[in-house]
């Protein structure tokens, strides 16, 4: 018999039970077919990563499957009848993994203390700590200055009225009445 890791996603509105009681049901129909279920992880109600048929999040479990190949697709047939799963994946492995997946180690991340050995946020210099030099794509201009070949610019009292009615220069005459 060939080796499986079967994960699916079951709907959000389900409680934990039904979703336990999704994974009995399948076990039961891969025992049927002459199959056998090793692990189950249950890895609760976590977010999709974008919505699928309207949920935002779903139940994942997995399981480590030991089946014929006619075993896992009647499963998988009944999987795309059942309302409640909305997504699965079976993927044949060499062998199963020992230990909890991925998925469960993830949660051990806090122990790991500070990152890189750095502390904190401190970075250090940026560019990773050495000098560049220059760049070279500006060497051969000249300097900048500063702007001594134009003239004095003004205080802007020079421009003629905005026209708009803005508060810059002279104000348009408006005439009142009835014209």
């Amino acid at each position: 018999m060939a080796l499986y890791e079967h994960v699916f996603l079951a709907r959000q509105d389900i409680s934990g039970q039904q979703a336990e009681a999704l994974v009995e049901h399948f076990k039961g129909i891969l025992e049927g077919n002459g199959g056998k279920v090793g692990k189950v992880e249950n890895w609760g109600l976590r977010s999709t990563s974008y919505r699928i048929n309207k949920n935002r999040k779903a139940h994942y479990v997995l399981m480590n499957v030991d089946a014929p190949a006619t075993a896992v697709s009647e499963m998988e047939r009944q999987m795309r009848i059942h309302d409640d799963v909305i997504r699965y994946m079976t993927i044949r492995v060499e062998a199963h993994e020992d230990g909890p997946s991925a998925m469960m180690k993830k949660s051990d991340r806090d122990d790991r203390g500070p990152r890189g050995g750095r502390g904190g946020f401190d970075r250090g210099p940026r560019g990773g700590g050495f000098d560049r030099g220059p760049r070279g794509d500006g060497g051969d201009r000249g300097p900048r200055g500063d702007g001594g070949d134009r003239g004095p610019r003004g205080d802007g009292g020079d421009r003629g009225p905005r026209g708009d009615g803005g508060d810059r220069g002279e104000r348009s005459e408006r005439k009142e009445g009835g014209e």
